[in-house]
């Protein structure tokens, strides 16, 4: 455990009456600074993550004809016409990809800014307007436009979580007559869409669009062709959906064969065995049937390739193989006849089949393997050690003022920053806590359940995972004598970590004090804990 402990001298000074302000809300993100053109999008890197990382925004482009680049944000809480997270900087400080692209990170995190905009509690949609501007003045080329959305005080994410998630669609091609036709013969493409969704299905022979697009109906959309040339086909359906709730889909391909004119239709179909999967190097042997028993040959195809070749006897044909790769085949048998003015070509449809990871069996026959033999590898790992230290020992706060109602003195200003390194061996993780006690003047006392705060980050190594505390309000300027554990008089968590590295983080001080507070200067001993 370690601890350090910061006395906090705070003057009370002449009253001062201090004018009400008043803070805009914004509604919503979606119209900012409409008189600067949009020239482009900004992504958010991390796209979703916890608002204790400073962000990145990257630009879809460059910004021409500007000399200077500045980022701000848009949203509740924020001014109307934006807020700056980075200064106004030549935008040669930023180095451009291959592509163009910028990226700039944010100066600090967004519950930081928050804070310092009068607010702390970060929801909804945060709009940055990455501007490409000149040097000084108001002269603005264009914004580069993004959005995140806090889905909680301290996560955001760069997806709306709002907007309708768009379901998978699976299409399936049919093609009647199955298998092959003669030329000039009518071949009817249906694909089913399921689920059934609004859109559009353009089939396709190869590359090559098959008539215009047809609407999907009841699931299905149908065309038939007369036009496919005498020969092989690899056919295909493509879904368009036109409904934001549906993905669009592409079927698998279908072989299909047509044959010269006046021959007769054939059909051909395939059997594998052993069904459905295999080791790798087990013989898997294909079976093809073609009907009617016409004279030809059968080549057997794996994802399209040709890996064997049998005539046709009495019907059948069939060929063994132990080549197949490890991973997911498509096994198809495709019939040509001897005669192609007696007889049509055929093809099967697709058979799924995995072959599986070769399994080595022992060899019982074989020579006896001599016995293994060791060495001993020794490594020490050191124990490490949890450091907490502060910038400086002593914070000065700004003097008590009166409120606009006459009811309570205030004043606040930021703790010394806290430093905070583990080397620990393990990485069993890390708190520091903030307890103070009673001010006192000598002659007079302000109760410690007046001072709170609102914790930050400061810095972090990459190995660190840093949550902050949560923020803690002062008590209402209760009286010295009031027993409550309100405020800093309890102990408070100023933030936690998991991982090894030094993290910084600071807070907020807010005290407040009874009207009835003597004048004096107070001094209070806040005590940081690190465990």
């Amino acid at each position: 455990m370690s601890t350090y402990r910061i006395p906090r001298a705070v003057a009370l000074g002449a009253a001062t009456v201090l004018a009400a302000g008043s803070i805009t809300l914004l509604g919503s993100a979606a119209a900012y600074a409409d008189t600067v053109p949009v020239i482009g999008t900004l992504s958010v890197n991390p796209a979703t993550g916890a608002d204790d990382e400073l962000m990145n925004v990257v630009s879809s482009g460059s910004c021409n004809g500007g000399t200077n680049l500045q980022l701000l944000v848009f949203g509740r809480g924020f001014p109307t016409d934006g807020y700056g997270v980075t200064p106004n900087v030549a935008q040669s400080v930023y180095s451009p990809d291959a592509q163009g692209r910028l990226s700039v990170p944010l100066s600090d995190t967004m519950r930081s800014f928050a804070q310092k905009n009068g607010f702390s509690t970060l929801s909804g949609q945060y709009e940055f307007h990455l501007r490409c501007r000149a040097k000084i003045g108001a002269t603005y080329f264009g914004d580069f436009v993004g959005s995140v959305w806090f889905t909680s005080p301290t996560a955001y994410t760069s997806t709306d979580p709002n907007a309708p998630v768009a379901q998978a669609t699976t299409t399936t091609l049919s093609v009647t007559p199955t298998g092959s036709a003669t030329v000039g013969s009518d071949v009817t493409l249906t694909a089913a869409v399921s689920p059934t969704a609004a859109g559009t299905v353009q089939f396709f022979d190869g590359a090559t669009a098959v008539g215009a697009p047809a609407t999907v109906a009841a699931g299905q959309a149908t065309a038939t062709v007369n036009t496919l040339a005498e020969g092989a086909h690899t056919l295909k359906a493509v879904f368009t959906s036109t409904d934001s709730h549906f993905l669009g889909s592409t079927s698998a391909n279908v072989s299909y064969t047509i044959s010269p004119k006046g021959a007769q239709a054939t059909t051909t179909g395939l059997v594998v065995s052993p069904a459905g999967s295999a080791a790798k190097g087990a013989s898997v042997k294909l079976s093809a049937s073609v009907a009617p028993a016409a004279a030809g040959t059968v080549e057997f195809k794996d994802n399209g390739t040709v890996i064997g070749s049998q005539p046709v006897a009495a019907g059948a044909a069939e060929f063994s193989t132990t080549a197949l790769a490890e991973g997911d085949h498509q096994l198809t048998a495709a019939f040509t006849p001897a005669d192609a003015t007696q007889y049509a070509a055929s093809a099967s449809a697709a058979v799924p089949f995995t072959v599986t990871p070769q399994v080595t069996p022992p060899n019982p026959g074989g020579p006896t393997p001599p016995a293994p033999v060791s060495e001993t590898i020794t490594t020490t790992v050191a124990p490490g050690a949890l450091v907490i230290s502060v910038a400086g020992a002593n914070v000065t706060l700004p003097p008590l003022t009166l409120n606009n109602d006459s009811t309570r003195f205030a004043t606040a200003g930021p703790i010394q920053t806290v430093t905070v390194t583990d080397t620990r061996a393990g990485a069993p993780g890390w708190s520091v806590s903030g307890q103070v006690a009673q001010f006192s003047s000598g002659t007079g006392s302000i109760n410690a359940q007046n001072l709170g705060w609102a914790p930050n980050l400061v810095s972090k190594g990459d190995g660190l995972k840093v949550t902050l505390g949560g923020q803690v309000a002062p008590a209402n300027a209760v009286e010295v004598n009031d027993g409550g554990a309100l405020g800093l008089k309890s102990s408070r968590t100023l933030a936690t970590a998991t991982g090894l590295g030094t993290a910084k983080v600071g807070a907020d001080l807010t005290l407040l004090a009874p009207t009835s507070t003597v004048a004096g200067t107070y001094q209070g001993v806040l005590t940081l804990t690190a465990i």
